[in-house]
This record gives C-alpha cells, sequence and structure tokens, in this order.
C-alpha cells in the first residue's frame, strides 16, 4: 500500500471511529434522562424495571398518607382504581399534596416493591389529573374509591 492511500485510510478510519463514539456517547446520554411513565398496575404486576428511574402516576389514596414524627419522611398509597403502589418520600411535599389528588412521583423501585419518590409533582386545579394517569385510569373511574369524593363534590 502506498504511504498516500494509508493515510487516507487512517483518516477515514479515524472519523468513521470517532463518529461511533460521538453517537454512542448520545445514546449513553439520552438513555439515561429517559424518565418512563408506568401505572400503578404495571408496577404491581412487576412491569417496572427495578433500580431504574421512572415516573409513577395516579390518585393519591384515602386515609393512606403516614408522615412521620421525626422527620420529613412520608409514606402513602398511590393507584389507578386497579393496583395501589406504596410510594415513600422524604422531602417536603406540594402545597396542594392531598389524598384523593392525581399526582405524579418520580424515581425507583427498590427489591422490596416499594417507589422510593424524590420527586412529587402536583397540579393546582382540583378537577386536574395528570395526562398519563388519565389515561391509564380512563376505563377504571366508576369503581374507583379514590375518585369517590371528587365525583360527589362534581355532583
Amino acid at each position: 500500500m502506498t504511504p498516500k492511500r494509508q493515510k487516507r485510510l487512517s483518516v477515514i478510519l479515524g472519523l468513521v471511529f470517532g463518529t461511533a463514539v460521538i453517537v454512542g456517547l448520545v445514546m449513553f446520554s439520552l438513555s439515561e434522562n429517559i424518565n418512563l411513565f408506568y401505572s400503578t398496575s404495571q408496577i404491581a404486576k412487576g412491569e417496572a424495571p427495578v433500580g431504574a428511574r421512572i415516573r409513577a402516576g395516579g390518585m393519591v389514596v384515602e386515609n393512606s398518607v403516614e408522615r412521620s414524627k421525626d422527620s420529613l419522611k412520608v409514606i402513602f398509597e398511590l393507584t389507578d382504581c386497579e393496583e395501589e403502589v406504596t410510594v415513600e418520600f422524604t422531602g417536603i411535599l406540594p402545597d396542594l399534596f392531598r389524598e384523593g389528588q392525581g399526582i405524579i412521583a418520580q424515581g425507583v423501585m427498590d427489591n422490596k416493591g416499594l417507589f422510593q419518590a424524590d420527586e412529587v409533582l402536583a397540579k393546582h386545579d382540583e378537577n386536574y389529573m395528570p395526562p398519563e394517569a388519565a389515561e391509564s385510569m380512563k376505563d377504571k373511574m366508576g369503581n374507583c374509591e379514590a375518585m369517590k369524593g371528587k365525583q360527589e363534590k362534581a355532583e
């Protein structure tokens, strides 16, 4: 092989290798920042990955909120009117967080089946429900205990 062709081959191989490295880093970066939404039914059935950051949405079950007396730890149940998942959160909850409210919690599932939330999101409108949670609960609303209070208020 002549030196000119050898130089050209090394430049082309360098460009291909560099492009592959850049694409690999971009794909890794994107996969780290994706927060997939799972309904509480999907989480209860074991479809949610353990240890991966996900979003869980639904309604806070009435009379399920337990606050620790000596820390900011809160444990509550989240439902989509079919299944319930226990959520543990340490921190300050949004002012509008309450039982019967539609919320989205972001965090990870642990090996015990407990959802360890690091962020809880609630909306100010009393009729609000996060779009992902509303879609997953569409067919289940009729027999939902968490929604009975909201349905009575609306009437």
